[in-house]
C-alpha cells in the first residue's frame, strides 16, 4: 500500500471514530447509518435456545454493562433489544458482525469467541461516557470485524512476586473487554515455584517460599511466597475459556531453576541445595539434563498438561548461563556422548526432547528466543524478546513466532519519569510508544508472514509486588497492545485512539482496576534552571502532558482545578512560594487524570529528591527500586545504577547556598549479574565501611577530559551497615562557588555491603 493511500485511510478512520461511541480495539470495518436505538434498564438479550456459547456471551455482556454503565440487562428466550445469533456464514472463530438500527442491536458470529467479542463491542457501545445508570442512545451502524493476529497476549509473572488467584481472575475479566485472548502465566523462576506438582510436593513446600534480602544487619526471617493448587488453576482455566482466553503456562528451564534445585537438589548439576533466591537477575543454577533430570521434567509436564488444555506449553529457555554445565564432568560427558558441539547445542537437545514429548501429548512447545542459540529444534515456536531478530530468523525458517520485544512490550518499564511512578525499569515506554509498535517485522519474507502468530506484552514482577502495581503497568497500555494486534495497521491512529481509550479507562476504573494516568497527567517543566529562578525571584513554569490530550487548566491559589479554571496557554511566571495545581480536561469537561502540583517555594527549589537525581559520569540509571524488596507501598522509590552507587544533583545553585543536608538510604544489593559482574565499579575506600564523597563540577570535569578537576565538597565515613539504621543524614557547609554546578554523590562502600542511594539533598540558602 502506498503512503498516500495509507494516510488517506488513517484520516478516514479518524473521521469515522469521531462519529461513533468509542471502541477499543478499532473494528476492521465500520459503517455509520442513519437513526439510533435506545437501551434502558431492563432491556433484554435474546440467544438461540440451547446455544451454550451464546448464553455465556450474553451473561458476560450483562456483567460488563452492569459494571460499565450501571444498567441491568436481562436474558430472554424470545426476541430482545439485543440479539446474539449463530451463523456459519461468518468466517472465522473470532469474527463477528454487528448492526444497530431502530429495531435493536444484533450480533452474528459462527464461533463462540466471535459471539464474545461481538458482545464486548456491544458493552462498549453501551458505556460511551460517564453517565452511569442512564439510558444509552446508540447510533445506527454496521460492523464487520475479525482480528489481525491470533495471539493477542499479556504475561503475568507470579514467580518473582506471588499474586492471589483472585487477582488473575480480574486480569482475565479486563483482557476480554479489549479482545485479548492469551494469558501467559510465568509460574516458575529462581525466586519461586508456583505450580503444585503432586508427584513432587517439595516444589511448593520448599520452592514456593523465600526470605527477603538484607539491607544491613540480619536478613529478614519471614518467608514470602505462595503457590496455586491444581484445582485452583483448573477453575481459572475454565473461567478464562468462557471468556475466550487461553492460558499458556510457563515452566522456565534449563536456567532460572534455583527454586527447583532448592527443592530437589538431585535434579541440579552438582547436588548442592541453594536457598530459593531473593536476588533479581540471572542465577547459575541449571537443570541437570541427564536421564533423571529429563524424566523429572517430563513428569512435571504430565501434570501441567492435565491442568492446562491449551495448545502451547512455554518452557522458557532464557538466560541460562552455562557455567555449571561447562564445569561438570558428567554434563561434558553427556555432550560428547550425544555428539553435540557445545553447551548451547545441549540446550537445543533439551528443548527438542521436551518438544517431541509435548508433541506426543498433542501439545506444542514455545520458548524465549535463546532457544535459537544452538539451532532451533524443529518442534519449537519462538517468543522473541531480545528485539525482533529472533522472530525474523525463526519465521524465515518456517517456525511460528510471537513478538514480545524488550523494552517496547515490557510493561514493567516505567510510563513516565515523574516522581509518582511506582518502581520498575527506567526504560520509559509511553502509551504512544506501545501504540506505534507493529508486530510484523520488516525482515520477515512475505511468504513467511503467516508464521507471525501475534504479539504479547509482559509484566515482569521483580519490582511489581502488589496487585496495584501490576495493574498500574498493564492498564491502559493493554488497550494499545489490543489495538496493534487486532486492528488494521493502516487504520490505526493515535489521536483517535486517545479519544477511544479514555472511556475504556473509565470502564476499567469502574471495575475496580488501578489504571495509570501517566499519559494524561500534567508535567511541570521549568523554563531555565532552579538557580535562575532563585536569583531572579521568579519562577517560569511550562505545563505539558505526555499525550498532548485535552485542555490543561490550572490554579495558583491551592484549590483543585475545575473545567472552568484558567486554561494554560503560555509559560507561567510566578513568585517563589506559589503552588501550581493543574489537570487536563477532555472535550466533555471531564478530568483526564488526577491533579498534579508543583511547589515553587525556595525550599522546594533547593531540594532534589531521588527521582530528580541524574546519572553520574560513566553511569546510567536503569532501575527504580523500592526501599525494601516486596514493599507494599509505591513510595519511596529510588532511581539507581546497580553497577555504581553514584548519582548527581544537576545544576545545583551553589552560589545561593551555604550548606547542605543529604538524606541517605541503604538498599538491598540483591542482583544476580552473572557475567555482567565485571561491569561493577569498585571504589577505593579509605575508612572501615567506605565513605560518601560529595564533589562539585563532576559532570563538567568528566566532559572536559581532564582539563577541569572536580572539587571535593565533603567526605563522610559510612556507618557499620550491621548496626546503623537504613536511613540517616549528613550535613555540611559549601565552599564559595559561582552559578549552577553539578554535584555528585559517590559511595565507596564494599560491593559485599548493601547498595546506598540518595533519598534527598536539601541546600541551605544564604541569608538574603
Amino acid at each position: 500500500m502506498s503512503i498516500s493511500i495509507g494516510l488517506a485511510t488513517m484520516v478516514a478512520s479518524t473521521a469515522i471514530a469521531q462519529t461513533l461511541p468509542p471502541l477499543v480495539p478499532l473494528p476492521q470495518k465500520v459503517a455509520p447509518a442513519s437513526g439510533n436505538f435506545t437501551v434502558s434498564n431492563g432491556a433484554t438479550i435474546a440467544v438461540p435456545p440451547g446455544d451454550v456459547g451464546a448464553a455465556s456471551a450474553a451473561r458476560l455482556l450483562v456483567t460488563h454493562v452492569k459494571t460499565g454503565r450501571g444498567l441491568t440487562l436481562v436474558l430472554a428466550e424470545t426476541a430482545g433489544s439485543i440479539t446474539l445469533v449463530r451463523d456459519a456464514a461468518v468466517v472465522g472463530e473470532e469474527a463477528y458482525k454487528l448492526t444497530v438500527d431502530g429495531n435493536g442491536i444484533k450480533v452474528v458470529a459462527s464461533g463462540d469467541r466471535g459471539l464474545i467479542y461481538g458482545a464486548m463491542t456491544v458493552a462498549q457501545l453501551l458505556s460511551p461516557d460517564h453517565n452511569i445508570g442512564k439510558p444509552v442512545v446508540v447510533p445506527a451502524l454496521s460492523i464487520e470485524d475479525a482480528p489481525r493476529f491470533g495471539w493477542r497476549g499479556l504475561m503475568v509473572d507470579v514467580a518473582r512476586h506471588f499474586q492471589p488467584i483472585e487477582f488473575l481472575y480480574g486480569i482475565v475479566d479486563q483482557m476480554v473487554a479489549v479482545k485479548l485472548n492469551t494469558l501467559h502465566i510465568h509460574l516458575t523462576d529462581d525466586q519461586g515455584w508456583r505450580f503444585e506438582v503432586k508427584q513432587y510436593p517439595k516444589l511448593t513446600e520448599l520452592g514456593a517460599w523465600r526470605q527477603g534480602p538484607s539491607t544491613g544487619g540480619p536478613a529478614p526471617t519471614e518467608k514470602v511466597g505462595g503457590f496455586y493448587t491444581q484445582e485452583q488453576l483448573k477453575a481459572l482455566v475454565a473461567y478464562a475459556a468462557e471468556r475466550g482466553i487461553t492460558i499458556v503456562p510457563e515452566i522456565d528451564l534449563p536456567g532460572h531453576a534455583q527454586a527447583l534445585v532448592a527443592a530437589y537438589p538431585e535434579i541440579g548439576v552438582f547436588g548442592d541445595r541453594p536457598v530459593v533466591s531473593n536476588n533479581w537477575g540471572i542465577m547459575p543454577y541449571l537443570l541437570n539434563p541427564n536421564e533423571q533430570g529429563m524424566q523429572f521434567i517430563k513428569n512435571v509436564l504430565d501434570e501441567l498438561i492435565a491442568v492446562f488444555p491449551g495448545t502451547f506449553i512455554h518452557l522458557g529457555g532464557d538466560e541460562a548461563v552455562k557455567d555449571q554445565w561447562e564445569r561438570s564432568a558428567e554434563v561434558q560427558a553427556q555432550i560428547k556422548a550425544l555428539g553435540l558441539r557445545d553447551e548451547n547445542h545441549l540446550q537445543t537437545w533439551v528443548i527438542d526432547e521436551l518438544g517431541a514429548y509435548l508433541a506426543e501429548k498433542g501439545r506444542r512447545l514455545i520458548g524465549w528466543d535463546e532457544i535459537l542459540d544452538g539451532g532451533l529444534p524443529p518442534s519449537a515456536s519462538v517468543m522473541s524478546w531480545r528485539g525482533e531478530k529472533g522472530a525474523v530468523a525463526a519465521a524465515n525458517m518456517g517456525h511460528d513466532v510471537v513478538l514480545s520485544p524488550a523494552p517496547i512490550l515490557y510493561l514493567d518499564s516505567l510510563q513516565s519519569d515523574r516522581a509518582d511512578e511506582p518502581p520498575g525499569r527506567l526504560s520509559i515506554q509511553t502509551l504512544a510508544d506501545v501504540y506505534k509498535y507493529d508486530p510484523m517485522p520488516a525482515g520477515i519474507a512475505a511468504d513467511k508472514a503467516k508464521h507471525v502468530m501475534g504479539a504479547q506484552a509482559n509484566a515482569w514482577s521483580e519490582y511489581l509486588a502488589t496487585p496495584y502495581q501490576v495493574q498500574h503497568v498493564m492498564f491502559p497500555r493493554a488497550a494499545a497492545v489490543a489495538e496493534i494486534v487486532w486492528s488494521d495497521k493502516y487504520k490505526r491512529d493515535f489521536v483517535s485512539f486517545l479519544d477511544r481509550v479514555r472511556p475504556q479507562m473509565q470502564r476499567w476504573e469502574r471495575a475496580g482496576v488501578q489504571v495509570a494516568d501517566s499519559a494524561f497527567a500534567v508535567d511541570f517543566k521549568l523554563d531555565g534552571t532552579r538557580g535562575e529562578a532563585l536569583r531572579d525571584n521568579k519562577v517560569k513554569v511550562n505545563l505539558t502532558t505526555q499525550a498532548g490530550y485535552g485542555t490543561i487548566r490550572y490554579t495558583l491559589d491551592g484549590k483543585e482545578p475545575t473545567a472552568k479554571s484558567k486554561a494554560f496557554k503560555d509559560t507561567l511566571t510566578v513568585k517563589p512560594g506559589t503552588t501550581v495545581r493543574a489537570v487536563a480536561f477532555d472535550k466533555a469537561g471531564q478530568p483526564t487524570a488526577s491533579p498534579r502540583s508543583f511547589d515553587t517555594s525556595r525550599q522546594a527549589l533547593l531540594t532534589r529528591n531521588a527521582s530528580d537525581m541524574v546519572a553520574c559520569p560513566r553511569g546510567s540509571l536503569g532501575l527504580r527500586v523500592p526501599a525494601t524488596a516486596g514493599a507494599k507501598e509505591n513510595a519511596p522509590a529510588y532511581n539507581i545504577n546497580i553497577f555504581d552507587t553514584c548519582t548527581a544533583y544537576p545544576a545545583a545553585p551553589l552560589d545561593v547556598a551555604k550548606g547542605f543536608t543529604v538524606d541517605v538510604v541503604r538498599l538491598a544489593r540483591h542482583y544476580g549479574l552473572a557475567h555482567e559482574e565485571k561491569a561493577l565499579r569498585r571504589h577505593y575506600a579509605v575508612t572501615t565501611h567506605g565513605e560518601l564523597v560529595i564533589s562539585a563540577n563532576c559532570i563538567e570535569a568528566a566532559k572536559s577530559e581532564g582539563k577541569v578537576k572536580p572539587t571535593v565538597v565533603a567526605t563522610f565515613p559510612l556507618p557499620d551497615p550491621n548496626t546503623a539504621p537504613t536511613r540517616f543524614s549528613f550535613s555540611g557547609t559549601l565552599p564559595k562557588m559561582d552559578g549552577d554546578t553539578d554535584m555528585c554523590f559517590q559511595f565507596t562502600s564494599s560491593l559485599q555491603d548493601p547498595h546506598y542511594a540518595v533519598h534527598s539533598v536539601t541546600l541551605t540558602e544564604k541569608a538574603q
